[in-house]
């Protein structure tokens, strides 16, 4: 059995200054919403006046926050509010001033490319939560129920690395916006430790590696970071993807949201396997149209730190505190431990190495 690597070691002793939160953490409610106290935060923000009726229901499938889809005279909202524990079977902590970041992630994403996140329509701080529109996913259907029904289209995987891309090169090197974005505590809660540390409880010969990772991703500052571009959290629109769930939100390193995100599209090859070969396609267009746009950075640089993480984000998905729930067998998962711990001990540093790997041990699958 390792021990976990404390959060001091891997973000050093010279954080950058973090951003003051707008109220206490430790004064934000934490009693559960209901259509009183929800109606309440509407008015505080302005969005219905004290007399107008309103309609709410508490939304399944989110694990860090509650999400309410309001009724309002005339539209639809959406109601989100960081939970302090997040719904997993093991202990998972995270500062709830993330709901504040992700507010912020929005309004600068949104700056940026107005068409790839919903439009927000208030926020109290002081109460931890926000407001946006509601999304119908008539309309705008989850990329992770097409991806799961065999419908993966290379172009949306290049629309995402598109915008994925765009984001990330208005942003670097913007020295307010790595102020704003000081988050290291929530990104360690929510990222660092339980995917890069977490594994090390299972796999006590890969903490040396994992470490290393964990250390180097934590200390490299390069532009705004999402930190869960999944496609659970993709939306299809007309006008392209729209991301979703930016609590993990982070001044740090691109390369974690370029293998994140690559690493559910190796991952759903099997969960469909009939579609392997098109999620395969979809990875390298994504790969390919993020890296042509990189220019804040040598390619190779972020290639090979994304490379890097990708089977430690395989391995976590398995082993980490967030198992992806469609990888359930133990021969499928004994597949993944062994590629990914393959790419850990004997590291390549270009993203086609970590996908030919791949494929190589599904064969006979």
């Amino acid at each position: 059995m390792s021990q976990a690597v404390p959060q001091s070691e891997v973000f050093g002793e010279f954080p950058p200054e973090p951003l003051a939160p707008p109220v206490p953490r430790q004064s934000l409610p934490t009693e559960p919403l209901d259509e009183r106290s929800i109606a309440a935060a509407l008015v505080r923000m302005g969005v219905v006046g004290s007399q107008e009726k309103l309609r709410c229901e508490a939304l399944d499938g989110g694990i860090s926050s509650e999400i309410w889809r309001v009724d309002v005279p005339g539209r639809r909202l959406c109601l989100k509010r960081a939970l302090p524990q997040l719904k997993v079977a093991q202990q998972w902590e995270a500062p709830t001033i993330r709901n504040h970041h992700e507010y912020a992630w929005f309004r600068i994403a949104g700056r940026i490319c107005p068409e790839a996140v919903p439009r927000l329509i208030g926020q109290d701080s002081a109460h931890g939560l926000f407001v946006m529109e509601y999304l119908d996913p008539g309309m705008y259907p989850v990329w992770k129920n097409q991806l799961r029904d065999g419908q993966a289209d290379p172009t949306i995987a290049r629309a995402v690395g598109g915008r994925l891309a765009q984001i990330h090169a208005r942003t670097a090197g913007d020295h307010e916006i790595a102020r704003m974005f000081a988050t290291d505590d929530s990104f360690y809660a929510l990222r660092i430790e339980p995917y890069l540390i977490a594994p090390t409880r299972l796999h006590a010969d890969l903490a040396a590696p994992l470490g290393r990772l964990a250390h180097a991703t934590a200390r490299t500052r390069r532009s705004l970071v999402h930190g869960d571009i999944s496609p659970k959290n993709i939306l299809i629109g007309r006008r392209g993807p729209i991301f979703l769930d930016a609590e993990c939100a982070w001044y740090g390193d691109p390369a974690f949201d370029l293998a994140f995100c690559l690493n559910h599209l190796l991952l759903k090859c099997l969960w469909n396997k009939q579609a392997a070969s098109r999620f395969l396609a979809c990875f390298d267009r994504l790969a390919e149209t993020y890296l042509e746009l990189v220019e804040w950075e040598p390619r190779e640089e972020i290639e090979k730190r994304a490379a890097h993480l990708l089977p430690a984000l395989l391995l976590a998905r398995i082993d980490g505190k967030s198992p992806v729930e469609y990888v359930s067998s133990e021969i499928d998962k004994g597949r993944v431990r062994r590629t990914a711990r393959a790419l850990l001990l004997s590291p390549v540093d270009r993203l086609y190495a970590v996908r030919e790997a791949w494929s190589a041990g599904r064969i006979g699958m």
